[in-house]
């Protein structure tokens, strides 16, 4: 792991984001993040925050890092030598140094992951990386690590942990959020780990207490074979695509879920939307595995207005979407829409007069 000084440095370099930043979507035709009051869009563009790119390393680091802190994976994180005293993600980057020999005298390329399963050997770490699709290897300056901070922007929103951070909030629900985050915490959060098949947990085969959401009517699973010898090769199955796990391949695990369950790395994946879960941070609940904002979305309504969740039981709801009563407006003109003709357009609100132009 590097140290916390380290990831200040490295993580601090980067320029400030904000406004100004462009859209990684529209490619020049957004004339540069122009911050909306309560939406999480760009007023330019109308794009969302994640497209412009505006979180810096330190501050995914950051979030993480208050994630984790309060929870059992609290030894993922460290304060910063001379920070506030918040807890920042000891995220654990890998550099590869690979000789090239091919001329007289021998030169080294490098690659840095920015990201890579901790507590690893780096042959089993790279392992890891040649399992996942190359698209998706979070190696520095690479798509695969742009792909990796889009997925933890839209995974992990930090609205969906920080009060702070809301504008829907209504006086006296701020206790009511950091009641949920705190019960998320406790009973759902996770974070996957990376070993050889029936080596999940420091090796112990049986099954751990599961969490409290699990479905009842999943039957609890056996141990996966017996554990005074060694499984036969091929013995193992991935708990997704159900195919077998080679001995010498690794593999993930999710302690909530218990170590007899395991998963390929490319099969580490939300159940509702199926993209890979961002630095393996799971939710567990009626037995899989869930990003973060699906996992809110599944005990909560999410406003398609400002993207928070919904702690009022007085909200708006038109084809399956919610809102909450002031963020049930027109996207273009912001006229309130209650009790009003509109169009729903993309999850987007109109009212008839700004339905009508975009003919």
């Amino acid at each position: 792991l590097p140290s916390c000084a380290a990831v200040l440095q490295m993580s601090g370099s980067q320029p400030p984001a904000g406004r100004g930043a462009p859209c990684l979507r529209c490619r020049g035709l957004c004339t540069g993040f122009e911050p909306h009051s309560w939406r999480k869009i760009c007023k330019s563009c109308k794009c969302s925050q994640e497209e412009h790119g505006l979180s810096s390393e330190l501050d995914d680091d950051r979030k993480i890092g208050r994630l984790l802190s309060g929870s059992s994976y609290a030894w993922l994180t460290a304060r910063l030598k001379g920070g506030d005293g918040a807890r920042v993600y000891k995220r654990n980057r890998m550099i590869v140094t690979n000789p090239n020999v091919s001329g007289k005298d021998p030169t080294f390329d490098t690659v840095t992951y920015e990201w890579a399963p901790p507590g690893l050997t780096q042959k089993l770490a790279m392992q890891y990386m040649e399992l996942l699709p190359k698209e998706l290897q979070p190696v520095a300056g690479t798509d695969g690590a742009l792909h990796r901070r889009r997925r933890l922007a839209r995974q992990l929103p930090l609205h969906d942990q920080e009060p702070a951070q809301c504008r829907g909030l209504a006086e006296g629900e701020q206790q009511l959020m950091q009641d949920f985050v705190h019960k998320y915490k406790a009973e759902a959060l996770g974070v996957g780990e990376v070993a050889l098949p029936g080596q999940g947990g420091g090796g112990k085969e049986q099954e751990k207490p599961q969490d409290k959401s699990i479905d009842p009517g999943r039957a609890p699973e056996s141990p996966n074979g017996a554990l005074e010898s060694a499984p036969a090769a091929g013995h193992y199955r991935c708990e997704s695509c159900q195919q077998p796990l080679p001995g010498d391949c690794p593999v993930v695990y999710a302690e909530r879920a218990g170590y007899s369950r395991q998963w390929h790395p490319a099969c580490f994946v939300c159940c509702r939307c199926a993209e890979p879960l961002v630095d393996l941070i799971y939710f567990w609940k009626s037995g899989a595995a869930w990003c973060g904002r699906h996992y809110c979305e599944s005990l909560r309504p999410r406003c398609a207005g400002c993207d928070e969740i919904i702690f009022s039981e007085d909200y708006q709801q038109v084809e399956g979407l919610a809102w909450h009563n002031k963020h049930f407006a027109c996207l273009e003109c912001e006229t309130l829409l209650t009790g009003k003709p509109f169009a729903l357009v993309n999850a987007s609100l109109l009212c008839s007069t700004c339905s009508q132009s975009r003919l």
